[in-house]
C-alpha cells in the first residue's frame, strides 16, 4: 500500500502543501495564551498529565503533552501549537482521501494534466476544510476535535484500501483490525467517534458481508478495539498520583464509571418544540461552513460517488443521519448551549470537504468535455484550472480570517490575572462558570501565579472528589456531613462562605455575585471581584486603586476574535466600571465616578443609556 503523493521515493508537492499551508495559517492566527471555555482546564490537565472534565480525554492530553516541552512561548501557546498540528494533519487526510477516491479517473489523454487535476482537487478540498469557520476556530487553541477528525479520516482511508484490495481478490482483514484498534483508541479523544461506527460497518458489510459471519475475524476485531480502549487506563493510573487537575478522581471503578459515563452533567432535557429542534439540526450547517457553492459542489461529489462508489455515498449519509439522530434527537441540547455541539460535527465536515474536492473535479470534467482544448495543454489552461479549484478556499479564507485571528487574544489571560491581582494574601475566591474558573486554574497551577490563594469552583462543591482535592478548605467542612447533591451548589456555597469568613478573606467572582442571592452577606466590589462581608460590618470606602493594576488588552479596542465568553468578559469589565461609577457618585466622589462611567461606555457603547440615567440622577453632566 502506498500513500498518494509518494511516487518513486519522491514526495508530491501537493501532499506537502496540504499540511504546510493550513499549519502556516493557523500559526499566524494562533492564540498566544489561554482562552475561554475549556481552554484553561485542558491546559492544566495537559501540563500535569491529569484528568480533564468527563470523560477525561486521556489520548488528547497525552498527545498534547510533548508539545509542552517546545522551547517557545508559554505552556498555553505550546499546547495551542499541538492543536494546529492535529488540524493540519486532518487537512492532509482530506487531500489523501480525495485523491484516493479519484485515483483511477482521467479527463484527457494527457496523463500529466490528469495527475495535476486530481492533485488540485485534493489540495483544494484540504484548503477548503482548513479555512472553514468551525475547524479554524478549533485550530487556534487547545481542542480535541481536530485530532478526532484526523484519526477518523485514517480509518476511512484504511477501509478504502481494504475495499480496494478485496475488489482485486485479496483478503486483507488486517486493515479492519487496525481500524477497530484506532476506533477504540479514539474513544479517549472524544466519545462522538462511536457515531461513525455505523458508517464504517456499512462499508465493510456492503463490500464483503461474509466478513461478519467469520467468528475468528469478529473476535480479533473486537480484541483490537478493546486493546485500543485500554488507553483509558491512563485515568486511574494518573489519578493514583494525585495530579494537579484530577477531575472525578477516577482511581476507583465507581469513580471511573462516573467519569467515563459523564454522570456529573445535568440530565433534565428541555421541553422541545419545532423551533428548538430546527436549531439543534442546524448545528450541522454545510452552507455556513462552505457557502452555498460548497453545497452545490458537495452534491456534485455525491452524484459522482453514486456512479463510482455507492458504498462511500451510503456511509456518508449514514454518518450524517446518525449524528443528527443522536446529537439533535437524543441529546436534546438546550438552546443556549447548542453552539457547543457544532464542534461534534468536525469529522462530518472533513468528509464533506472530500465531497467538495470530488465535486470540483467533476466540474472540471464538464468544462473539459465542452471546451475545445489544444492538443498540448498550455499555461493559460492551467491558470484557468487553478482559478477554478482555488476560488472557494481563497474566498473562505478572506471571509473567515478576521473572525478567527487570535494572535492578539489576551483577554482570558488578562481577565484571570486581573482577578488574581484584586485579591489580598491568603484569600479564597469562589468562582461560577467554566470560563471564569478555568483560566484561573491555568495561571495558578501552570504559570504558578498567586499560589497563596484558593480558588474553589462553586458548581463542584457538591462532589466529594472535589472536596478531597482541596483539603486546606474542606478537610473538616460541614459539606461532608450533608447530601450536597440534593440541596445544590448555592446552599453549598453559603455553607463554605460561613465556615471560612471568620478566618480568611472571602471573595466571589462576577458570575457568582450575580448567580447567587447573598441575603446574610453583602458583596463589596473590588475591581471585577467582590469581597464578602457580614451585613453587620461597615461598608467602608471603595478601593478603586486596583483598577490601575489591570491589563486591558483587547478591552478598549475592537477585537477581531469575539466568541460568546470573550464577549461576556468584556461586558463584565463594562458592568464593573458602571457599578463602581454609580457607587462613587452615590458617595459624592463625582470626578472618579465620571471617569468610571466614561470607561464603561468606551468598553461597551450599548451601556450609554444606562450611563446617561446615572448622570441625570446625580447631575453629572456630559
Amino acid at each position: 500500500m502506498s500513500l498518494p503523493g509518494f511516487k518513486k521515493n519522491k514526495l508530491n508537492i501537493f501532499l506537502i502543501l496540504s499540511f504546510i499551508v493550513p499549519f502556516g495559517l493557523y500559526m499566524a492566527t494562533l492564540a498566544p495564551s489561554v482562552t475561554f471555555f475549556d481552554s484553561g482546564e485542558f491546559l492544566t490537565a495537559t501540563a500535569s498529565l491529569g484528568s480533564a472534565h468527563s470523560p477525561g480525554y486521556p489520548l488528547f492530553l497525552m498527545y498534547a503533552k510533548p508539545f509542552t516541552w517546545l522551547p517557545l512561548g508559554n505552556i498555553a501557546f505550546r499546547v495551542n501549537v499541538a492543536t494546529a498540528v492535529s488540524s493540519s494533519l486532518a487537512c492532509l487526510m482530506v487531500y489523501i482521501l480525495t485523491t484516493v477516491l479519484l485515483a483511477k479517473e482521467s479527463l484527457l489523454e494527457d496523463e500529466r494534466f490528469n495527475r495535476i487535476a486530481v492533485n488540485f482537487a485534493g489540495l483544494a478540498a484540504a484548503l477548503s476544510f482548513a479555512v472553514t469557520p468551525r475547524l479554524w476556530l478549533q485550530s487556534n487553541h487547545d481542542k480535541p476535535y481536530p485530532l478526532l477528525a484526523f484519526i477518523s479520516a485514517i480509518i476511512f482511508y484504511l477501509l478504502l484500501k481494504w475495499q480496494e484490495q478485496y475488489r482485486e481478490g485479496n483478503e486483507r482483514p488486517s486493515y479492519v483490525y487496525v481500524c477497530t484498534f484506532l476506533a477504540g483508541l479514539s474513544m479517549a479523544v472524544h466519545q462522538t467517534i462511536v457515531l461513525l461506527l455505523p458508517a464504517w460497518f456499512l462499508i465493510i458489510v456492503l463490500t464483503d458481508w461474509r466478513m461478519i459471519t467469520r467468528v475468528k475475524e469478529l473476535v480479533l476485531a473486537t480484541a483490537f478495539a478493546l486493546l485500543g480502549f485500554l488507553v483509558h487506563l491512563y485515568l486511574p493510573l494518573r489519578a493514583l498520583t494525585n495530579p494537579l487537575l484530577n477531575w472525578g478522581d477516577p482511581k476507583t471503578v465507581g469513580n471511573f464509571l462516573w467519569h467515563f459515563l459523564r454522570k456529573g452533567y445535568p440530565t433534565d432535557p428541555p421541553v422541545r418544540d419545532l423551533s428548538l429542534l430546527w436549531a439543534q439540526i442546524r448545528a450541522f450547517n454545510v452552507s455556513r461552513e462552505f457557502t452555498w457553492l460548497g453545497v452545490v459542489l458537495t452534491l456534485l461529489g455525491l452524484v459522482y460517488l453514486w456512479r463510482k462508489n455507492r458504498t462511500v455515498l451510503i456511509a456518508y449519509f449514514a454518518s450524517v443521519i446518525v449524528f443528527l439522530l443522536v446529537i439533535a434527537g437524543y441529546l436534546n441540547t438546550p438552546r443556549e448551549v447548542i453552539f457547543l455541539t457544532e464542534e461534534f460535527f468536525t469529522p462530518l465536515y472533513l468528509l464533506t470537504s472530500v465531497m467538495i474536492g470530488i465535486g470540483l473535479f467533476c466540474l472540471l470534467g464538464y468544462a473539459v468535455r465542452t471546451a475545445r482544448l489544444p492538443e498540448r495543454i498550455d499555461a493559460k489552461v492551467y491558470g484557468v484550472v487553478t482559478l477554478l479549484f482555488f476560488s472557494l478556499p481563497s474566498a473562505l479564507c478572506a471571509v473567515n480570517y478576521f473572525e478567527n485571528d487570535q494572535h492578539k487574544n489576551y483577554i482570558a489571560f488578562d481577565y484571570a490575572s486581573n482577578s488574581l491581582r484584586s485579591l489580598p494574601q491568603n484569600a479564597i475566591m469562589f468562582t461560577w462558570g467554566d470560563s471564569g474558573a478555568f483560566p484561573l486554574w491555568y495561571l495558578q497551577g501552570v504559570e504558578r501565579m498567586r499560589e497563596d490563594i484558593d480558588l474553589p469552583h462553586t458548581p463542584h462543591l457538591v462532589f466529594d472528589w472535589y472536596l478531597d482535592s482541596m483539603p486546606r478548605i474542606f478537610k473538616e467542612s460541614n459539606l461532608r456531613k450533608f447530601d450536597t447533591t440534593s440541596f445544590g451548589p448555592e446552599t453549598a456555597l453559603r455553607i463554605a462562605v460561613t465556615e471560612n469568613l471568620s478566618s480568611r478573606p472571602v471573595y466571589v467572582d462576577f458570575s457568582t455575585r450575580y448567580s447567587v442571592e447573598f441575603k446574610e452577606y453583602q458583596p463589596i466590589q473590588r475591581g471585577i471581584v467582590y469581597c464578602i462581608r457580614k451585613n453587620s460590618e461597615p461598608l467602608g470606602l471603595p478601593d478603586i486603586s486596583v483598577w490601575d493594576n489591570y491589563n486591558s488588552r483587547g478591552i478598549l479596542e475592537k477585537q477581531s476574535f469575539l466568541d460568546l465568553d470573550t464577549g461576556k468578559a468584556i461586558l463584565i469589565y463594562a458592568n464593573s466600571y458602571l457599578e463602581a461609577g454609580e457607587f462613587l457618585a452615590g458617595i459624592t466622589r463625582y470626578q472618579e465616578a465620571v471617569m468610571m462611567l466614561d470607561k464603561a461606555v468606551r468598553i461597551s457603547p450599548e451601556m450609554k443609556s444606562n450611563v446617561d440615567l446615572i448622570r441625570m440622577r446625580y447631575a453629572l453632566g456630559r
